[in-house]
């Protein structure tokens, strides 16, 4: 899977990375090294939900109400 990576110098030094597909996306560090490691890192904590059997099952989720909701 290739994933584009937005890669932008800070204001106040160092670097900014974020990913345009997965909002809320995004990064820091120091160097470019330290930014790009840091957003491979987001990216997973990111996508790790969808590895989770739930949403792998049948792609469908059950919703409950209790009998007592406002």
């Amino acid at each position: 899977m290739k994933i584009t990576v937005v890669l932008e110098v800070s204001e106040d030094g160092g670097y900014t990375a974020y990913v345009p597909v997965l909002q809320g996306c995004i990064s820091e560090g120091e160097t470019v090294e330290d930014a790009l490691e840091n957003i491979q890192e987001a990216i997973a904590l990111y996508l790790e939900p969808l590895t989770d059997p739930i949403y792998l099952y049948k792609k469908r989720v059950l919703l409950q109400f209790s009998r007592y909701s406002h």
